[in-house]
């Protein structure tokens, strides 16, 4: 019998995890960084974290890796709470092996995103890694193949945020994509596919690695991050913020709050001039609780906001046309991103609420080249699909397809509210009167004008579509957050069953 009894081995292993621990800090620091394990304490409450499988080793041995030793295997797992609330976690360890995956490795993530899923609670994975570890080869994509599997099983069950702190690279990019959130630490983070030297030997092409994967390529280029930050203090307020919005699974309502009155108003926000712009946070920060506001790819098709709010201390998803970026037309990107955030809504029972100032879709030959007939048919998707609370308002301009794609009657909105000022029609007077009165403007072309308002005081206003019951009341702008509050109370017990029953629909391209 030894000395030490068996409580020495496993003070030993203690010690060596705190050496490496020790180690891998010291390394990350010099780049600026943090390690793997002071993520996860810095995301987490104080003293909450419980790790799991912390002696997992890897148990290859070709190319030498019998006499390369991490206890941990590179990456730290676990569990704890953000604000009182479960959470699971994983965290990728740069300092060995540049964070590379093998099949231990993989097990453990594994490990988390199953118990995450069985528990019904969100988790969070801190991505810093070179890839697949070649030195164990198939195992390694193995190994990836079991992560995206799970990552889609626990899609719509459990929220899964993705903050990428360092290369992310070839296969390891994918499970981020896979992901709900993608959060990106500029000047460290980046994701892509192949790297710089590959795309040069292949197609001889030169990119630097900023401008291929870096965290502002995709923000406003890809689509890719969600979010992108200054440093990982901030990403990890981020991730904190957003967790507060979410419920925990999809079982759960998302969480109530103290509801906070706005600190401005709406008066003179939205110009009475149909053509001249305006910023529609302004008005959304004066309808929403105050500081409530967080929006989601804030860089990406800036011509749509979408993100989280609340409205008497209930959570909202926000889907609002953006006249000041393109007059707020639609367009290939910002269908894809409303339809996500839509869906994301309706698997979290999270109620969506639409704000419309569209003049329609943006034409061209690229957008229609680019495919905006099937990514737009993804926006009128993701409506009829959703059963969530659905509730819109028509702010000024609501023309073509894209009054109905945002929230109509049509797609199963539950109330639908105007303003005044509203146009409702297939397109704006302008166009209108061009092909309604193009005999009587070619031969009296001074009268266009007068076509111009008798058009608008015939068809494009909101009493037409009110008549018809498209409408459920037309407002003025001081009524829109009292009866969004209302509409949001009134609908707060709704249950809708899919019918027919099928196994899932064949969402647009």
């Amino acid at each position: 019998m030894s000395s030490g009894g068996p409580n020495e081995g496993l003070r030993l292993r203690r010690e060596q995890l705190r050496k490496q621990e020790e180690e891998s800090s010291k390394r990350q620091h010099e780049r600026g960084k943090l390690s793997a394990r002071e993520r996860i304490e810095a995301l987490l409450d104080p003293g909450s974290f419980v790790e799991l499988d912390p002696f997992v080793e890897h148990r290859a041995s070709a190319f030498g890796m019998d006499r390369r030793s991490w206890v941990g295997d590179g990456v730290v797992t676990g569990s704890g709470t953000v604000d009182g609330r479960r959470v699971f976690v994983y965290s990728q360890d740069f300092g060995f092996m540049g964070g590379s995956l093998g099949e231990m490795h993989a097990e453990k993530i594994c490990h988390v995103l199953d118990l995450a899923l069985e528990n019904g609670a969100p988790v969070v994975g801190f991505h810093d890694s070179g890839g697949a570890r070649i030195q164990e080869g198939v195992a390694s994509l193995a190994g990836y193949g079991e992560i995206f599997r799970r990552n889609v099983r626990a899609s719509g069950v459990v929220p899964q945020v993705a903050v990428i702190v360092g290369p992310t690279a070839g296969g390891a990019s994918y499970s981020p994509a896979l992901m709900d959130f993608v959060l990106m630490v500029r000047g460290i983070g980046t994701t892509f596919i192949t790297g710089p030297r590959v795309i040069k030997q292949v197609t001889g092409e030169d990119v630097e690695l900023e401008e291929l994967g870096g965290a502002d390529t995709h923000a406003s280029v890809t689509g890719t991050a969600t979010l992108t930050l200054g440093s990982e203090d901030a990403v990890l307020d981020a991730v904190r913020e957003i967790l507060g919005y979410l419920p925990p699974n999809n079982l759960d309502d998302p969480p109530r709050y103290e509801s906070v009155e706005p600190s401005g108003g709406v008066a003179g926000v939205i110009p009475e001039d149909s053509r001249k712009a305006y910023d529609i946070r302004e008005l959304l920060g004066a309808i929403v609780d105050g500081g409530s506001l967080f929006e989601l790819q804030p860089d990406f098709a800036g011509n749509a906001v979408v993100g989280f709010a609340r409205l008497g201390g209930r959570c909202i998803g926000v889907v609002a046309s953006q006249p000041s970026v393109m007059a707020g037309c639609m367009t290939i990107d910002s269908s894809d991103k409303i339809a996500r955030f839509v869906r994301f809504c309706d698997v979290f029972n999270i109620p969506v609420v639409t704000f419309q100032d569209v003049p329609g879709y943006l034409p061209g030959v690229d957008q229609e080249r680019g495919g905006i007939i099937r990514h737009g048919a993804k926006v009128i998707y993701a409506y009829a699909e959703a059963t969530v609370p659905k509730v819109t308002v028509i702010l000024r301009k609501s023309f073509g397809g894209a009054y109905i794609a945002l929230g109509s009657k049509h797609l199963g909105a539950d109330l639908v509210y105007v303003l005044p000022q509203a146009e409702i029609a297939v397109m704006g007077a302008e166009g209108a009167v061009e092909i309604v009165y193009r005999r009587e403007i070619s031969e009296e072309p001074e009268k266009r004008d007068e076509f111009i308002e008798r058009y608008r005081k015939e068809f494009a206003n909101p009493y037409q579509a009110a008549r018809l019951g498209y409408i459920d009341d037309v407002i003025e702008p001081e009524e829109i957050r009292p009866r969004l509050i209302s509409s949001l109370e009134l609908l707060s017990k709704k249950r809708v069953r899919h019918y027919p029953p099928k196994k899932h629909g064949n969402m647009p391209l």
